[in-house]
C-alpha cells in the first residue's frame, strides 16, 4: 500500500475535505512548480483548491480550480534583464521590493481574484497557502476569510522569513539567498555579510514598509482597523521549507517550520520517450551529459561568443549532450547534441547512463541532481543561484564557472574532470543516500503537516513568542542597554572620584610648594 494512503488512517482530517485558496503569483515557475505535487496531492485527498498563479492546469484537475493571473508576465524579461546587471546592495534590495510590491498591485486588481476571491459574495476558505517571497500584504487574505496561513519557501528560508516566524537566525554562520556567497570563516567576509544584511534590513523596514501597509489598508480596510499588517504578516501557522540538512548548512528551526526539501521531487519518474531512450542508451560507456539553464535564462538568447564556447566544447566530446535549447534548429550543431524546447528533466536525471548535470543552479534543479546523486557544473545567472552552486563546489558535489567570461578550455578542461576524478561521483553517491535516507518522504511530511494544521485549527501553540517581539526586545538590546548604562554611570563615577581625588593630591602638592617658598623667603 502507498505510504500516502496510510496517512488517511493516521488523521481524521483526511476524511473531510478543506476548501484550501492557494496563491502563487510569482512569474517565475520554480516557486509554483515546488508547490504544484503539494497541491495536487491535497486535492487528490478530496481537498478543494483555488489556485491564484499565473499557471493555470493544462488539463482540468480533479478539486483545483485555477484563477490566472498572466499579467505578471508583463516585462517580465525586462525585469530579468535588470535584476542580471550590477547593482549595489541598497540599488539591489530597492529592486526587488519595489518590483514585489508592484506584482502584488497587479494580482490583487486582477479580475478573477477581484471577482471570485475579494468580491462581494465572499466564499469560505479553511486555508490558505501562499508563496513567501516578500508579499506580504497577500497574507491579508488569511485575516479576511479567518482562516490559517500555511508559507511556502521555495528557495529555502531567509532573514525576512526567520523574523516573520520568530526563527533563530545567527548571521556568524548563516546566509539568506543572494546573489553573493561569503566565506564565514574570514573576518572580512564576515564583515561585508553583515554589511549586506544590515543595508537589506534598513531598505526594507525604512523604504518598503510604509509601501506595504498603505497598500494593505487600501485593498483590506476593515481588517486593517483591527490589525496592523505587521501583526497579520507574521501568523504563519506553519512554513514549509523546501530545504534539508543534507541539501545545505545544517540550521536551526522554531517548530513550525519544518524541512520538505525535494517536495516536487517525483520518486517514480516517468519513462522516458523511446526516442530519448535510445540516444541516452547509445552513448555506450562514455555516457550522457544534461545541459540546462532553467526556465528563466534561455540558451536562444546567449550571445554569439558563448554559445561558441558551448558547441566547441560539445563537439571535442565523446560524452553524448542533451541540451535544453528553446529554437527548433541550432546553427552549428555537432552530432553528438541533441536539443529539445523541453526534456523529463528528472526521467532523464534518474537514467545511470547519464554522467554530468551542467546545471544554471535554480534550487529545484540542485536538489534533484543531488536526489539522483549526479555530479553537477554551475553556471549560475541569477538570485540564489550563486549560493546554491558555491555550496556544491564547497561539499564537493561538482565545480563552478562563470558562463560569461569562461573560455572553451575552460568549459572543457572542467568537464573533463568532473568525469574523470571519480571523487565528485562518489561525494554524489554519499550524499544522495544521505538524503534519501528519512524516515517520511517530503511529500507525506508536508501532508501530515497540513493536516495537523487544520485539526488543531490552526495549530496557535506551535508558534513561538519570539515572532510577536520588536528587534530591540528579541536581541535582549534593552537588557544589555541597561548594563552598559550602568558600566556607564559606575565608570563615569569612578572617573568623578579619580577627577576629583587627582585635583585635591594636586592641590595639596600646590599648597606644599607654597609652604617650602615661603619658608625659604623668611
Amino acid at each position: 500500500m502507498p505510504p500516502i494512503f496510510l496517512l488517511l488512517c493516521l488523521l481524521p482530517g483526511y476524511l473531510e475535505g478543506a476548501r484550501i485558496l492557494a496563491v502563487f503569483p510569482l512569474p517565475s515557475p520554480s516557486h509554483y512548480f515546488f508547490a504544484l505535487p503539494y497541491l495536487k496531492s491535497l486535492a487528490s485527498l478530496g481537498h478543494e483548491i483555488t489556485s491564484v498563479s499565473p499557471y493555470p492546469q493544462r488539463e482540468p484537475f480533479r478539486n483545483i480550480h485555477d484563477i490566472p493571473v498572466p499579467e505578471v508576465f508583463e516585462n517580465f524579461n525586462e525585469v530579468l534583464r535588470i535584476a542580471s546587471t550590477p547593482k549595489s546592495i541598497w540599488q539591489s534590495s530597492d529592486f526587488i521590493n519595489e518590483y514585489v510590491l508592484n506584482l502584488t498591485k497587479t494580482v490583487l486588481n486582477n479580475e478573477g481574484v477581484r471577482r471570485d476571491i475579494l468580491g462581494p459574495q465572499k466564499p469560505h476558505f479553511d486555508l490558505v497557502i501562499m508563496d513567501l517571497w516578500r508579499i506580504d500584504v497577500l497574507s491579508g487574505l488569511a485575516a479576511y476569510f479567518d482562516a490559517p496561513i500555511i508559507g511556502m519557501a521555495s528557495y529555502g528560508t531567509d532573514w525576512k522569513i526567520d523574523e516573520l516566524m520568530g526563527n533563530v537566525s545567527p548571521i556568524s554562520y548563516l546566509q539568506s539567498p543572494s546573489s553573493r556567497f561569503y566565506d564565514l570563516e574570514a573576518y572580512g567576509q564576515r564583515l561585508s555579510h553583515l554589511v549586506e544584511r544590515t543595508i537589506s534590513y534598513i531598505n526594507y523596514k525604512w523604504r518598503h514598509v510604509r509601501k506595504q501597509e498603505t497598500l494593505y489598508r487600501q485593498f483590506f480596510p476593515s481588517i486593517a482597523e483591527r490589525k496592523p499588517l505587521s501583526e497579520i504578516s507574521r501568523n504563519f501557522a506553519l512554513v514549509l521549507v523546501n530545504q534539508h540538512f543534507t541539501l545545505g548548512p545544517p540550521r536551526p528551526y522554531v517548530p513550525n517550520m519544518i524541512e520538505v526539501g525535494g517536495l516536487h521531487v517525483d520518486q517514480n519518474p516517468e519513462a522516458l520517450s523511446a526516442e530519448l531512450d535510445q540516444f541516452i542508451q547509445g552513448a555506450g560507456e562514455s555516457g550522457v551529459i544534461y545541459f540546462s539553464l532553467g526556465t528563466n535564462v534561455k540558451s536562444k538568447s546567449l550571445s554569439e561568443d558563448r554559445r561558441r564556447v558551448l558547441l566547441e566544447t560539445f563537439a571535442s566530446l565523446p560524452q553524448r549532450i542533451l541540451w535544453k535549447f528553446e529554437d527548433e534548429q541550432l546553427p552549428g550543431k555537432p552530432p553528438n547534441v541533441f536539443i529539445s524546447k523541453w526534456f523529463p528533466q528528472q526521467a532523464i536525471l534518474a537514467h545511470p547512463n547519464v554522467k554530468l548535470f551542467i546545471t544554471h543552479g535554480g534550487l529545484l534543479s540542485t536538489i534533484e541532481s543531488i536526489h539522483h546523486g549526479k555530479p553537477m557544473l554551475g553556471l549560475p545567472c541569477l538570485f540564489d543561484q550563486f549560493r546554491n552552486m558555491d555550496h556544491v563546489k564547497q561539499v564537493g558535489l561538482g565545480l563552478v564557472l562563470n558562463i560569461k567570461q569562461m573560455t572553451s578550455e575552460d568549459f572543457s578542461s572542467t568537464i573533463i574532470r568532473l568525469l574523470t576524478n571519480k571523487s565528485f561521483e562518489e561525494t554524489a553517491r554519499i550524499t544522495a543516500a544521505r538524503y534519501r535516507d528519512q524516515p517520511m518522504k517530503p511529500m507525506e511530511t508536508a501532508i501530515w503537516w497540513t493536516e495537523y494544521v487544520l485539526s488543531h485549527k490552526g495549530a496557535a501553540h506551535m508558534q513561538v513568542a519570539g515572532k510577536d517581539l520588536v528587534f530591540v526586545r528579541y536581541h535582549s538590546l534593552d537588557v544589555f542597554g541597561t548594563f552598559l548604562v550602568g558600566a556607564l554611570v559606575i565608570l563615569g563615577i569612578v572617573t568623578c572620584l579619580l577627577v576629583l581625588t587627582l585635583r585635591k593630591c594636586l592641590l595639596l602638592v600646590k599648597r606644599g610648594k607654597s609652604e617650602v617658598i615661603k619658608k625659604k623667603i623668611t
